[in-house]
């Protein structure tokens, strides 16, 4: 090119319809040709509406919204929710109840990165490996389908317990899941950590320094892949997290392989917290006692007048938590996921505003791609980890 040439860049689009974008998601990129100039993120082609949605039904009716949300980590959105509606009425839910969340939430985290860790891998090249996922995942999802009934919007948690009581096969099921993971683990591993292919689309590339993940709101494996040493789950402990022996995973560079290891070794701990949960399961109740806000068991509804009239006003009245606002967080499997609800003495929420991790990693995502080759992009949104219905909620 001579001196007095023009300088020319070219503008194309990566999504909605590109299967790497993980969803609805456009990234509007400026090329010199290999080299990306500018990226700018463009979100709200699935417009859900949730936080809206759930202003306008009783606080019982809004958790099957929450499913909806991070459709790949469901009980931790009933989750999110429940333990913010309780923190707004005053309730102490039972600790059997709190030991099975924190089981099912342990499962439901190593459910969403077998997902990412299968889509990511085939993202760049690793076909095999979405198979493989999906064979560990398959376990989870039938032991949801013996406690919800159902495989993917489970809605299996509620304000003040659970929806009906663990399934009596409910050990066998988890030690299975014990007993399986680590060893399709161990295919991964061998097939992924030193593969050269693999390791050369993603060592070095996507990084981004600790203080910048900071400064860009990044929480879950995203900032803990940069080296900072934060989860929701030791800072500020929720359901008796402060009573398991667990430990946190750090990266060290900052990039895609790094982000790959965290949520590695994520599973691993999420294993070892279930099994801890499994072991010491207490007995008792899977619903508090409160009438008028809890629901009672479904045999108390059919063989007892009081708790049949309960019922039938709870679910056709709901119930009226005190004025004021509560704001929750969980650590999600893609970060920290917080449920802001204001109440003004109705039956509904007055506002519901949620702090979804998905839509805070990905404002970050010029930071990681800009400088990068257009083929880096891909690696790069596999990454953060992304669900649309998380980001456009």
């Amino acid at each position: 090119m001579s001196g007095d040439a023009q300088r020319k860049t070219m503008n194309i689009n990566m999504g909605p319809q590109h299967p790497a974008t993980h969803g609805v998601l456009r990234v509007e990129l400026e090329l010199d040709g290999e080299t990306v100039v500018k990226a700018t993120p463009h979100i709200g082609y699935l417009h859900t509406g949730i936080e809206k949605t759930a202003e306008s039904k009783l606080y019982y009716k809004a958790i099957p919204v929450t499913d909806r949300m991070d459709y790949l980590a469901p009980m931790s959105n009933n989750l999110g929710y429940c333990l913010a509606v309780e923190k707004l009425i005053g309730i102490e839910v039972p600790e059997k109840v709190k030991f099975a969340r924190v089981l099912l939430t342990e499962l439901t985290r190593i459910m969403s990165h077998l997902v990412w860790i299968g889509t990511h891998a085939i993202d760049i090249g690793a076909m095999s490996m979405l198979l493989y996922a999906f064979r560990e995942r398959e376990y989870i999802i039938d032991l949801y389908e013996a406690c919800a009934g159902q495989r993917m919007m489970t809605t299996y948690f509620r304000i003040g317990g659970l929806a009906y009581d663990l399934p009596k096969d409910f050990d066998q099921k988890v030690n299975r899941i014990l007993k399986r993971i680590p060893e399709g683990m161990r295919d991964y591993v061998r097939l992924l950590n030193d593969n050269k292919i693999f390791r050369k689309r993603t060592i070095g590339v996507g990084y981004i320094s600790a203080e910048d993940a900071i400064n860009y709101g990044f929480t879950g494996p995203c900032l803990r892949g940069s080296g900072v040493n934060y989860d929701v789950r030791k800072a500020t402990p929720y359901s008796s997290y402060e009573k398991f022996d667990f430990e946190v995973p750090l990266g060290k560079n900052g990039d895609v392989y790094d982000r790959y290891l965290v949520r590695l070794e994520e599973m691993r701990q999420s294993l070892r917290i279930a099994k801890q949960a499994l072991d010491g399961m207490p007995e008792g109740p899977y619903r508090a006692h409160v009438p008028g806000v809890v629901l009672p068991p479904k045999e108390d509804v059919l063989s007892k007048m009081e708790s049949l009239i309960f019922h039938f006003k709870i679910i056709t009245e709901g119930f009226k938590p005190p004025v004021g606002g509560v704001y929750q967080a969980i650590e999600a499997p893609k970060g920290e996921l917080g449920f802001y609800i204001s109440s003004d003495g109705t039956n509904k929420p007055h506002r519901m505003r949620v702090r979804p991790p998905s839509f805070v990693n990905l404002s970050a995502l010029p930071k990681l791609i800009e400088g990068g080759l257009v083929a880096d992009v891909i690696a790069c949104i596999g990454s953060i980890d992304i669900v649309l219905g998380e980001v456009d909620r």
